[in-house]
């Protein structure tokens, strides 16, 4: 997933990106926000003139991170051929599919979401809203890989199983080193196989 370089924008936006590599790469609680000021390169003045709190960078941060992800997501999944194999009892693999593209990013360090639920939890008031709002984009972006043949509840809840499967793949994949997230994926591929012969009709 490609980060936006900060060289020449504006001090706000610095410190959002500083904060967002730091946040993702070393964690919340790990990262003072000295030092995101002094990465960022702005006065302590500055900084809280747009984050007049930690929480409120935080809050940024996950903001930040949801829009970011989403976009590389849908992008992933029409680059991977989504929309093609929707109906043809193969869309979801297109999941294990993306999610293989991302666990090979040497920046790949697990979902910032869960990551900040775990680290934060209800100690930053909002964040766990944000990060459930992601979890539900991520839900109905899945849905959409689905027969439209299919009841919206059953749509709804083999989504929800598949937005599982994907969550239980990244922490493993964020467990381990490269083996650990091959066979992350390989456990996602054969659960969306499962998920997909639900979806499709029974042999006459």
């Amino acid at each position: 997933m490609d980060i936006p370089s900060i060289s020449d924008k504006p001090a706000r936006e610095r410190i959002l990106l500083t904060a967002h590599d730091l946040f993702y790469a070393d964690g919340i609680r790990a990262t003072g926000i000295d030092r995101v000021i002094a990465a960022s390169g702005v006065t302590k003045v500055t900084f809280y003139r747009h984050f007049p709190s930690k929480d409120d960078l935080v809050r940024a941060f996950l903001d930040h991170r949801h829009g970011l992800w989403m976009a590389w997501f849908v992008d992933a999944l029409g680059r991977l051929g989504a929309q093609q194999r929707i109906g043809g009892g193969h869309a979801l693999e297109v999941l294990a599919d993306a999610m293989a593209e991302w666990f090979a990013d040497p920046a790949f360090r697990g979902c910032a979401f869960i990551n900040s639920v775990v680290e934060v939890g209800g100690s930053v008031s909002g964040a766990s809203d944000i990060s459930r709002e992601h979890k539900r984009e991520m839900v109905e972006v899945i849905a959409g890989l689905l027969p439209e043949t299919l009841e919206a509840p059953q749509r709804t809840a083999l989504a929800q199983a598949a937005a599982l499967g994907i969550d239980g793949a990244i922490v493993k994949a964020q467990m381990g080193g490269a083996a650990s997230a091959r066979e992350a994926v390989d456990d996602l591929r054969r659960l969306l196989q499962a998920l997909t012969a639900v979806t499709s009709p029974p042999s006459a």
